[in-house]
C-alpha cells in the first residue's frame, strides 16, 4: 500500500500542479530573484514505518528538515529508528543530487539548549557531538543542521529551563556551528548549511511573546543561510477565543489587543521580523498540514472569536478530511481577511481552524510577491495521498519547480 502510495505521489506531483486561487486583495509584485526558491518540508522520523523515507516526493522539493534530534546531557541524540531512516535519507539524496537535507535539532518538547549554549566550553561540547554524529557516523546523509530552540529566554512548555541570557547565547551557539560547519564543508568539498526554525505567534505559556526578546534577529540572519518562520500556531490553548490558526492577514473582527493583533498573522509576522532586521530573502514562510479545534461555550452560530473550554481534536489535513469536512454536523466557513477555512459543529460546539489548498496556494502567492526565500511545511505526513497541499503550495511556482 505504501508502495502505491508513493507511486501516486508521483505521478500526481509531475503533472501540472495547478490550483485556482480566487481573486484576493492585491499583493505588490517583488523585483525578480535570481535565487532559486526553497521547498521546503520538514519530516518526523516516527513515522517512517507509515510514511517511508522512499514515499518522500524528493522530486517536487528542495530541502528535507529531519525531525528531530534532541539534547541529553549537553550532547545530541537520536531515537532508535535512526539507522535505518539516515540510510534511506542517503540512498534519497544519490536518487534526487539536488536535494539538501537537514537535520533538525529541538522542536516543542526538547529541553536542554539553555544549558548547551551556557558556556563556551559546552557550546563546544555540544557542537562536537552533533558534527561527529552526523558528518561521521552517519557520513552521507546530511547536507546541513536546522536548529529549533523553543524558546530562548521564555516560551514553550513550562518544564524547558529558560534564562535571560539565552537570547546572547544563541547568537554564539549558531556562531560556532558555523564555524564548524564550514571547516567540515571545506574538508567535504561541499558548502554546509545552517538554518533555524523561529517563532512568529504572538502567544505563550507566559503571555504575549516578542521574538525580538528571545531572539537577536540581525545578527541570526548574518549567521543563518535562511530562516524558517514559523508563521503559524497563531490560534492555540493559548488564545482567549477560538480563533485561526494562520491568519493571512489580521481580520477586524478579532478581539485580541491591536497591540497584538497587528503582528498575529502571516503578513504581520513577515513585516515584524524585516523590520527587525531580517531581509525578504533570508524567509521562508511556514505553512501548516495541520488544524487547531476549540471546545466553544459561546452562542455564535459559526463559533469564531468565542470563548471555550478546552482545545478540541483537529489532527492533520489527512484527518480532517477523513473525519470532518463533509460530514454530518459540520459546516465549513472562509473568513476573508485571514484567507482561511474553518468548520464548526453547532450541536457539539467544536470549532476547527485548517488551511486547505485554497488558502495554502494564497501563502504561496504572497510569499512569491514578497519576495521571500520559498516557503516550507510542517510537516509532510499530515497531507493526503493526492499531496494537495502540497501541491498547492507549489502552484505559483509553476516555472521555478526543482528540476524546470
Amino acid at each position: 500500500m505504501l508502495r502505491q502510495t508513493a507511486a501516486v505521489l508521483a505521478v500526481l506531483l509531475s503533472s501540472t500542479l495547478f490550483v485556482a486561487v480566487p481573486a484576493a486583495a492585491h499583493e505588490p509584485e517583488a523585483p525578480a530573484s535570481t535565487t532559486p526558491p526553497i521547498f521546503g518540508a520538514y519530516y518526523p522520523g516516527g513515522s517512517a514505518s507509515r510514511y517511508p523515507v522512499s514515499a518522500i516526493p524528493a522530486d517536487r522539493l528542495t530541502h528535507l528538515f529531519y525531525a528531530f534530534s534532541t539534547i541529553k546531557d549537553g550532547r545530541c541524540v537520536v531515537g532508535d529508528e535512526v539507522p535505518a531512516n539516515f540510510a534511506a535519507l542517503a540512498e534519497l539524496k544519490r536518487a534526487h543530487p539536488h536535494l539538501r537535507t537537514l537535520i533538525s535539532i529541538g522542536g516543542w518538547n526538547a529541553g536542554g539548549f539553555s544549558d548547551a549554549a551556557l558556556t563556551a566550553a559546552s557550546r563546544k561540547r555540544f557542537v562536537d557531538s552533533c558534527m561527529a554524529l552526523f558528518f561521521e557516523r552517519h557520513a552521507g546523509s546530511f547536507d546541513g543542521v536546522d536548529l529549533d530552540w523553543e524558546f530562548p529566554v521564555s516560551g514553550g512548555p513550562s518544564e524547558i529551563a529558560h534564562r535571560p541570557q539565552d537570547r546572547s547565547n544563541f547568537t554564539l551557539l549558531a556562531r560556532a556551528f558555523r564555524t564548524a560547519l564550514d571547516a567540515q564543508g571545506a574538508k567535504a568539498g561541499q558548502p554546509r548549511l545552517l538554518t533555524a526554525a523561529l517563532a512568529a505567534g504572538r502567544l505563550q505559556t507566559d503571555g504575549p511573546y516578542d521574538p525580538a526578546a528571545s531572539y537577536d534577529l540581525p545578527a541570526l540572519a548574518a549567521v543563518f543561510d535562511f530562516i524558517n518562520l514559523m508563521s503559524y500556531d497563531m490560534g492555540t490553548g493559548f488564545s482567549a477565543v477560538s480563533t485561526f490558526n494562520a491568519p493571512l492577514h489580521a481580520v477586524d473582527a478579532d478581539p485580541l489587543d491591536p497591540a497584538l493583533k497587528r503582528w498575529n498573522n502571516v503578513a504581520g509576522a513577515v513585516q515584524y521580523y524585516r523590520e527587525h532586521g531580517v531581509p525578504a530573502d533570508k524567509l521562508v514562510l511556514g505553512v501548516p498540514f495541520y488544524g487547531r479545534g476549540f471546545k466553544v461555550t459561546g452562542d455564535a452560530p459559526d463559533g469564531l472569536y468565542q470563548p471555550y473550554s478546552a482545545p478540541a481534536e483537529a489532527g492533520d489535513w489527512r484527518t480532517l478530511k477523513a473525519r470532518y469536512l463533509g460530514q454530518p454536523g459540520w459546516t465549513q466557513h472562509w473568513q476573508a481577511q485571514a484567507q482561511s477555512p474553518w468548520l464548526y459543529n453547532a450541536a457539539e460546539k467544536v470549532f476547527i481552524s485548517y488551511e486547505d489548498p485554497r488558502s495554502i496556494a494564497l501563502r504561496s502567492r504572497f510569499a512569491r510577491s514578497e519576495g521571500l526565500r520559498g516557503l516550507f511545511m510542517w510537516e509532510l505526513t499530515g497531507d493526503d495521498d493526492q499531496a494537495s497541499l502540497l501541491r498547492a503550495m507549489l502552484s505559483p511556482y509553476e516555472d521555478k519547480l526543482p528540476g524546470d
